[in-house]
């Protein structure tokens, strides 16, 4: 039953309390994402993106620097201050990593709350601009809470983000070893440039053998190339918010 309730509490977050916003740059974008921040989504990910040029957004829970998550070992403090130096976006992926559905707005604002000042405190007093939902969950309870902290909020939910848009649960796509398969990225990137949209793609770990949660090295080269050559603006998220929404 209460897999049932999240199941329709979800849905609720999808389709109830829209903040809608015009998605219309002068040419389709796509911003590059990583959640969680396990250590490869630096040290392997990093150099792939420096080699191209481009710059992603890294969305940070304090609660997780030096630990462990899906038994991989998350960024420490010298990765974030690195990635943030390098001129790479961090977005807000709340303090404990914890879903929006167990949260009261209340609870959820604290643990904001508690995750800007734990950033601010490492990066200089740093502003996180964008948040993603921890697991794509999305209370509809949130989504004021969102509104009120960050420019733009970005789900799970697969799509391109084109025309009409929520702004509080963006739509994008996994670059996860159990979805990539799944996708036609040669279609996902035209239909991004003929639609003049924003592409958003997300994913965690990334090496030889990910997770179902993450990527190859290869995989991520491969979506940048695509977008480069189908003349994709290729910007973090707030920027890319910035731009198509201007």
């Amino acid at each position: 039953m209460n897999d049932f309730i999240d199941k329709m509490r979800r849905r609720a977050g999808r389709y109830l309390d829209v903040r809608p916003a015009m998605v219309q740059p002068a040419r389709g974008l796509l911003s590059l994402s990583f959640d969680d921040i396990p250590m490869s989504a630096w040290t392997e990910a990093g150099p792939i993106l420096a080699q191209h040029g481009v710059k992603a957004t890294y969305y940070v829970c304090g609660g997780l620097a030096g630990g462990r998550n899906l038994d991989l070992p998350q960024f420490e403090t010298e990765h974030l201050q690195a990635l943030h130096d390098a001129g790479h976006e961090v977005g807000c992926h709340t303090y404990e990593h914890v879903s929006t559905l167990t949260l009261s707005p209340a609870e959820l604002d604290a643990s904001l709350a508690r995750n800007a000042a734990w950033v601010a405190e490492r990066l200089d007093d740093y502003q996180m601009r964008t948040f993603a939902y921890p697991f794509g969950d999305c209370a509809l309870g949130s989504k004021s809470v969102i509104d009120s902290r960050f420019l733009c909020g970005r789900g799970v939910r697969d799509g391109i983000n084109a025309g009409r848009a929520d702004r509080n649960l963006l739509q994008a796509i996994g670059l996860e070893s159990r979805r990539l398969p799944g996708y036609d990225l040669e279609k996902l990137v035209a239909d991004t440039a003929a639609s003049k949209g924003w592409l958003i793609a997300y994913g965690h770990d990334v090496s030889d053998a990910p997770t179902p949660y993450g990527c190859r090295p290869d995989d991520l080269d491969r979506i940048i190339r695509l977008a480069k050559a189908a003349d994709l603006d290729i910007q973090p998220v707030a920027a890319a918010w910035r731009i198509a929404t201007q």
